[in-house]
């Protein structure tokens, strides 16, 4: 319950910081408003699954989690939020003390998405790959999504990745595939997690 408290209250004053920060006095209250919302959802959803033991690795995890990297777990409110709108239920125990909030339902029932500390749609077979995602936002902090997106648009633009893929059994062949198993698999983040768990898609 502490937790979840706390986890609400820092993300009402961070989002509050940054309406302030973007508009005065009009952009503080609509920070803070939407720092309620989304705060309230991860922060009921942290103590409602129990996601951070009460031990010092569990406490490690949230402070880190609500300084360092508090952008994102921000982000990872936000997608957690949507998720429970759209009516996804979370995984109560996995989340228990693991340090992150599962949901049941993935964006996408091929894929798990985990951002900041929200995994959707994982199991067994593939959760040390999105736990790696998870330490990564956690190692590099703020720096973390704008390392990612950009690395999205430079292997979009510029697909350098095209030689050293796997042509013979990964062929991109059509243009959606350019995107699922080309750019996605060579993401720096992706590259480094299946290198850990899973097999990139062929």
């Amino acid at each position: 319950m502490v937790f979840g408290i706390l986890s609400a209250a820092i993300q009402v004053g961070f989002a509050a910081l940054l309406g302030f920060l973007a508009g005065g006095s009009i952009g503080l209250l609509i920070g803070a408003v939407v720092g309620l919302v989304v705060g309230a959802v991860f922060g009921w959803s942290v103590a409602s699954a129990g996601v951070y033991a009460s031990d010092a690795r569990g406490i490690f995890l949230f402070v880190v989690d609500h300084t360092w990297s508090l952008l994102n777990t921000v982000v990872g409110a936000i997608y957690l939020t949507v998720h429970l709108i759209f009516g996804h239920s979370l995984d109560r125990p996995t989340s228990l003390n693991s340090g992150r909030v599962s949901v049941v339902e993935g964006v996408s029932p091929r894929y798990a998405t985990t951002i900041g500390t929200v995994c959707a749609g994982s199991s067994s077979g593939i959760q040390r790959h999105e736990d790696v995602h998870i330490f990564q936002g956690r190692l590099l902090g703020p720096l973390y999504i704008p390392l990612v997106l950009a690395n999205y648009v430079l292997f979009t633009i510029a697909p350098v990745w095209l030689l050293y893929h796997d042509h013979t059994n990964a062929p991109i062949n059509r243009f959606t595939r350019y995107f699922e198993i080309g750019v996605y698999p060579h993401v720096w983040n992706e590259a480094i997690a299946y290198r850990i768990q899973g097999t990139p898609p062929r």
